[in-house]
């Protein structure tokens, strides 16, 4: 099977069996010990959770693959299993106001709060129509995507909801992936079809690309599901709102870039980074190239297309899903693959693999919070894990 044939979840699942770590999920706030054998990428094996003996320092999990990243993590951090629980987490963003932690659940379509002085983790909002990404802006207001109503919104301070963009050429849009806002207040996300699935949004129509034999029942009742299921409304596309007018405007292309999913800008927001990623669940067909994309941006337009990283490990290709960037411009990216070599990786502006977080499942989306900005954390199926680094992340979120 070719690369890109590869499907952007069984990537990120990759090394989720092996790991033993398909045990019963846990609902409460506490972490619940993981499944033996905890893990293989260690030796000795790894264990988690609140109760597994004081992991080893320096962790034999955090790798430098170039002198320059050791600078980036700090010597007497262990990576930490700070919670289990909900289905498939995505979308983390931090909140500086509130000092917490957004997550969203695609799978529950729940948004979750984790607390800073506690590490504890509750339901933020109950009902989110399969949020994805999260992002915070400049004046603290939630924007999230929407899988299941096929948006992007926005929470004002004063409690209600603001649609930012659900058409787009009269047409509604696909399933919104991934948010961030520039420094010129910006707001650029992706639209790819990977909301067209049972699990994550809304049932594909019959001959649609996750529902080819059309077997999967798509009007069933319920006015949400009535009225945002059945096709891909549009070609995936990357967007941009004008923070000024609100305007939509595709900025990329399907043919430009096929599957586009996470994206983030460089702190000094002159390049954009979109990650084109595989297939999503079900569906049939190539999708994007799995690798990450750069293009310069001059007065809201991209240009200068180029592939920044291709995401190769020891000749395996990793399946990318979420990256942000810190402060030095260095690209801290979520990757799906193998056992032992799916996690976090890192690139050097430059576009080098400079280290990478060794974890037993892969990661789909990450970012920097805390107080100081300095604590990366990075979801990985249904946990959550974080690391404290010697660096900061870059931007709102």
């Amino acid at each position: 099977m070719s690369p890109a044939a590869l499907s952007r979840r069984s990537l990120l699942l990759g090394g989720v069996t092996a790991a033993g770590l398909m045990g019963t999920r846990a609902r409460a706030a506490a972490p619940a010990p993981l499944a033996q054998p905890p893990s293989v990428v260690s030796n000795p094996p790894r264990q988690w959770g609140p109760q597994a003996p004081a992991p080893y320092l320096p962790d034999p999990d955090i790798i430098a693959l170039d002198p320059s990243f050791s600078n980036l993590v700090y010597g007497n951090a262990n990576i930490r299993l700070a919670w289990r629980g909900g289905d498939w987490l995505e979308g983390p963003a931090w909140s500086t106001q509130g000092r917490f932690l957004l997550l969203s659940d695609t799978i529950r379509a729940q948004q979750y709060r984790y607390l800073w002085e506690t590490g504890t983790v509750s339901v933020f909002r109950a009902s989110s129509y399969n949020s994805n990404g999260n992002t915070f802006d400049a004046e603290g207001r939630l924007i999230s995507c929407e899988h299941g109503m096929r948006r992007v919104v926005r929470w004002e301070h004063d409690g209600s909801c603001s649609v930012l963009a659900d058409r787009y050429q009269g047409a509604p849009l696909n399933s919104p992936n991934d948010v961030v806002v520039h420094p010129d207040g910006g707001i650029w996300f992706t639209d790819p079809g990977y909301g067209d699935t049972i699990v994550e949004g809304h049932p594909d129509a019959p001959g649609g690309r996750a529902n080819r034999m059309g077997r999967e029942r798509w009007t069933e009742d319920g006015e949400v599901v009535a009225q945002f299921a059945g096709h891909a409304r549009q070609d995936d596309h990357v967007f941009r709102i004008d923070p000024h007018t609100g305007e939509l405007r595709a900025v990329l292309t399907q043919q430009q870039l096929a599957g586009p999913n996470g994206l983030c800008f460089s702190p000094d927001g002159t390049i954009l980074y979109v990650i084109s990623s595989g297939a999503g669940p079900g569906q049939d067909g190539p999708g994007g190239d799995q690798r990450i994309h750069a293009y310069d941006l001059k007065d809201g337009d991209v240009r200068n297309g180029r592939v920044f990283a291709d995401m190769m490990l020891d000749g395996h290709q990793l399946g990318p899903d979420g990256m942000r960037a810190d402060i030095f411009g260095n690209l801290w990216c979520g990757a799906g693959g193998p056992l032992g070599l799916c996690g976090v990786v890192v690139y050097s502006p430059a576009g080098r693999m400079i280290g990478r977080l060794r974890l037993p499942r892969g990661v789909s989306n990450l970012t920097f919070g805390g107080p100081k900005r300095d604590t990366l954390f990075m979801c990985a199926a249904d946990a959550l894990f974080t690391l404290v680094v010697n660096t900061q992340g870059a931007g709102l979120s």
